[in-house]
């Protein structure tokens, strides 16, 4: 196993998902397609990085060279957004914050600590309360299928400024995820095809190679590339 990973759910309305993760030797992964973008603190031996991930459009072979590297992450639910530093900015990019000291890192002009897996919910209530974390509603109601009053033009329009992505990219990521712990799960190949909603064989095995790295018969024998990176069981979007 190239690195161990244990997730956690968050009490905060802004998140999805709360991980950490340890590298316990060399290869290489498959980061998957992520429709949000996550916070992530990286530490090896006296240093520490403050990294923002912006949301991945297509799976990528990742090699792991340095054993001993420690992770921790918030992943952010789609919609939300650092007002000064925008999801849509940061489409398959990542930039570093700047270190502030050994044990902090500056953000939006203030010197903040490095936050852990446990006390990740305290560092975003601070957040929260110094208004560098907000939600869009069109975002989540738009996904949900319950949008009434806004055109199609103007929920385009709130999706590209707020994500990056069009809702149609969105779904496609997040059905692609969804197929992939089906399978994971032990359910057939056909199967998956009708509860996920493709439309035959072909469109799954091309969703999947394109958005997760593998394809669905390497997923359920894995003897694709060794791992994948942070997945998780959730609902479908429809």
């Amino acid at each position: 196993m190239i690195f161990t990973i244990e997730d956690r759910l968050s009490d905060s309305p802004f998140v999805e998902r709360i991980w950490r993760a340890q590298i316990e030797r060399t290869g290489s992964f498959s980061s998957i397609a992520m429709s949000g973008w996550e916070m992530v603190v990286s530490r090896y031996q006296d240093k520490t990085y403050m990294t923002i991930r912006g949301p991945e459009t297509r799976a990528t072979l990742l090699p792991v060279t340095i054993v001993g590297t420690e992770f921790f992450g918030i992943r952010f639910k789609v919609g939300t957004v650092m007002p000064h530093l925008p999801a849509s900015s940061l489409v398959d990019e990542d930039v570093n914050l700047p270190d502030a000291s050994s044990k902090s890192f500056w953000l939006n002009g203030s010197a903040w600590q490095f936050p852990n897996y446990n006390n990740a919910d305290t560092f975003l209530n601070r957040l929260v309360r110094k208004g560098l974390l907000a939600r869009n509603p069109v975002i989540e109601t738009a996904l949900q299928g319950q949008l009434k009053d806004l055109s199609i033009r103007t929920a385009r329009r709130h999706f590209r400024r707020t994500t990056g992505l069009s809702q149609s990219t969105i779904r496609q990521i997040e059905r692609a995820r969804y197929a992939t712990v089906l399978l994971q799960g032990g359910m057939s190949i056909l199967d998956v095809v009708y509860e996920a909603g493709y439309h035959d064989q072909p469109h799954l095995t091309r969703s999947l190679k394109y958005y997760i790295g593998q394809t669905p018969t390497q997923i359920m024998q894995k003897n694709g590339p060794e791992r994948l990176s942070l997945l998780y069981k959730t609902d479908p979007l429809r």
